[in-house]
Parts: structure tokens; sequence; C-alpha cells
């Protein structure tokens, strides 16, 4: 078993699922994740919908401060990934 499998997995998602606001999000984000790592989730989600809006690699980096490579993963995961993006951005709008 790995990190993406198992109990352990479930009760992360089952953590997330059981926020109620804005402020228990960050709270819990804070605790779980270093700042970089929230900064790294924070221009991801960024790219994901500038790209979802139509803008080009090169307006997302100028925008996020992020690498081409990082962007076309985004851009991947966009178009052909498991949906996450897409759900959220969708829920956003």
């Amino acid at each position: 078993m790995n990190e993406r499998e198992g109990p352990a997995r479930d009760r992360l998602l089952d953590a997330l699922l059981s926020l109620k606001s804005r402020q228990e999000c960050a709270a819990l984000l804070e605790d779980l994740c270093t700042i970089q790592e929230q900064g790294d989730m924070v221009k991801r989600l960024e790219a994901a919908r500038l790209l979802d809006n139509g803008a080009n690699y090169q307006d997302v980096g100028r925008e996020t401060g992020m690498s081409t490579a990082t962007i076309s993963r985004v851009n991947r995961c966009l178009r052909y990934g498991a949906g996450g993006y897409r759900t959220v951005l969708d829920r956003l709008k």
C-alpha cells in the first residue's frame, strides 16, 4: 500500500470533506502544508483557471511565475487528468 491508497488516505479525504468554512480550510492547510506547498497549490489552481479561460503558457508564466514545464503539467491534468481541476473550476464559476 502506498500513501495514495488505503484507510489513511480515506481519513485525509474525509477530513477535507468535513471542513465547513474558508477559515477551517485555511487552518488545516496551514497545519498540513508548508508555506511553499500552499503557494504551489495556489499557483497551480490559478494556472488552471487562466488556461481554462484561454490564456497561453507565456501569459500564465507571467501571472504566476511558474515554469512552462509546470504549466504544461497543469494543462495536461486540466485536459486529461482525473477531473479535479474541472470540477472545482466549474463550481467556482
